[in-house]
C-alpha cells in the first residue's frame, strides 16, 4: 500500500524523524486557516501517488494566507499524470535549503535482504542519477538480524560520501528511519529531498511510504491510511470478503485454487487467447486450499459481478479443497445469483481434477446448468474459455 506524502510525514514524525509541520486539507478556504496556524505562509503541496508534482505545478509557496487559498483553488481539481488532486497539504516553510540530499530503505527482492540507499544529488530522480552518475548512489545491503545501528548508519552515510558537517546527522536520521521502516512493516521509505538547512539541521522535506499489505494482521491502524476512494471496487467487495483478488484488463474471469496454479491458469489463457481475438485474463483469483462451497461462491459472484468478463475459467485441483466443494460452489453461485434478480449470463467453463473431482464433475452435470460447461484438461478449458469470451 503507497502512502500520500502526508501520510508518510505523519509516520515519520511519530518516530521521531525531523519534519516541518504540515495538515491536509481538501477545500480552498481551509488553507487560510492552516497557513495562518504555520505563521502566515506555507507550501501548497499536491497529494497525488505520483512524483512530478513540482514540474507539473503541483506545489507552489504561498507568502500570505489569502495567496495560499489561491494557490489551493489552482491545484485541487488538477490533473498529474492521469492523478486527480484531491488533497493539498498545507506545510510549514522551511528555513533557507543549502543542500538536498537522498536516503531511503527497500526490500531488495533481487538479493532476499534489506538496501540502504543514499545520495549527495538529491532533490530529483533517484532512477536519473543511478543512470547519469552512478558513483553519487551508494547501496549498502542491510542485514535484517542485525538492523541499522548508528555504526552501520555512519558506514552507509561513508559510502554515500556525505559533507563531514552533516555527516553525524544524517547518520541519526538513518537509525531512526530504519525503525520506522521496520516499526510499520514497510517496503519502502525514502526521503527525497533530505535538506541541509541555513541553521545546519538536516530535514525530511519529501517521503515516500509502501507498507506491506501482508503484515496488516499485526499493523491494524494501517487500514486507516487506505485511499478508499480510489480502490477497485470488485478489488474492494473481495477484500470484505476475504478473498485474494487482482483487477487486471482481460475478458477471462480466473478462479483457480493456490497462487502457483492460478499464474500458470493466467499464462495458458493468455496463450489460448492469442488464437481467438487476443483475449487475456480478467483477474486473479486464488480461493486457497481447503475452501469452502461459500467461498468458491463468494468468488464467482466477485467475477461475474465484473462487466469486463466474458466468460469465466474455474480451474480446480483437488488436494486440500476438495472438488465436490468447488462444485456446490458453483451450483450455489448462480442460485443465489439468480434468486438476487441478477441477470447471470457469462458462460462459466470448469476444470475439476484431484480430490473428489468424479463426485464434483458429477454435481455438475446433475445441476446441468446451460451456462457450465466441463473441460477436463487444463489447456482445453483454457482455449474454451477464451474462445467463449471471444465469441460475447
Amino acid at each position: 500500500m503507497d502512502l500520500f506524502e502526508y501520510q508518510a510525514r505523519d509516520l515519520f514524525a511519530k518516530h521521531g524523524v525531523p519534519v516541518l509541520a504540515g495538515e491536509v486539507i481538501d477545500t480552498p478556504e481551509a488553507a487560510r486557516e492552516a497557513t495562518e496556524r504555520l505563521g502566515g505562509k506555507s507550501v501548497v503541496k499536491a497529494q497525488v501517488k505520483v512524483g512530478g508534482r513540482g514540474k507539473a505545478g503541483g506545489v507552489k509557496l504561498a507568502g500570505t494566507p489569502d495567496e495560499a487559498v489561491a494557490r489551493a483553488t489552482d491545484i485541487l481539481g488538477m490533473d498529474i499524470k492521469g492523478h486527480t488532486v484531491h488533497k493539498v497539504m498545507i506545510a510549514e516553510t522551511a528555513p533557507e535549503i543549502l543542500e538536498e540530499y537522498y536516503v531511503s530503505y527497500l526490500l531488495d527482492r533481487t538479493n532476499r535482504t534489506f538496501l540502504a540507499m543514499a545520495s549527495v544529488a538529491g532533490g530529483m530522480d533517484i532512477e536519473e542519477v543511478a543512470a547519469t552518475t552512478p558513483e553519487k548512489l551508494a547501496k549498502v545491503p542491510v542485514d535484517a538480524n542485525e538492523g541499522v545501528s548508528i555504526e552501520k548508519a555512519r558506514e552507509i552515510v561513508a559510502q554515500a560520501q556525505f559533507p563531514a558537517e552533516v555527516a553525524e546527522k544524517v547518520a541519526e536520521v538513518m537509525v531512526t528511519l530504519w525503525k520506522t521502516f521496520i516499526a510499520e512493516d514497510a517496503l519502502l521509505v525514502e526521503v527525497n529531498p533530505l535538506a541541509k538547512v541555513a541553521n545546519g539541521d538536516v530535514i525530511a522535506l519529501d517521503g515516500k511510504v509502501s507498507l506491506d499489505a501482508n503484515a496488516e494482521f499485526r499493523q491494524p491502524e494501517h487500514e486507516a491510511l487506505e485511499d478508499k476512494d480510489a480502490a477497485n471496487p470488485l478489488e474492494a467487495a473481495a477484500k470484505a470478503k476475504g478473498l485474494n483478488y487482482v483487477k487486471l484488463d482481460g475478458q477471462v474471469g480466473i478462479i483457480g485454487n493456490g497462487a502457483g496454479l492460478v499464474m500458470s491458469t493466467l499464462d495458458v489463457v493468455a496463450y489460448a487467447g492469442e488464437n481467438h481475438d487476443n483475449v487475456k485474463p480478467a483477474n486473479f483469483l486464488d480461493i486457497g486450499g481447503g475452501a469452502s462451497a461459500e467461498v468458491m461462491a463468494n468468488g464467482l459472484e466477485i467475477i461475474l459481478g465484473d462487466p469486463d468478463v466474458k466468460s469465466v475459467f474455474v480451474n480446480v485441483f483437488g488436494g486440500i479443497t476438495a472438488c465436490d466443494e468447488v462444485a456446490k460452489g458453483i451450483v450455489q453461485a448462480l442460485e443465489l445469483l439468480k434468486s438476487k434478480g441478477e441477470d447471470v449470463n457469462k458462460p462459466l467453463v470448469v476444470r475439476l481434477d484431484g480430490n473428489n473431482a468424479e463426485l464434483g464433475r458429477q454435481i455438475l452435470s446433475d445441476a446441468n446448468h446451460p451456462l457450465v460447461q466441463r473441460v477436463d484438461t487444463m489447456d482445453g478449458a483454457a482455449d474454451k474459455a477464451a474462445e467463449l469470451a471471444a465469441a460475447k
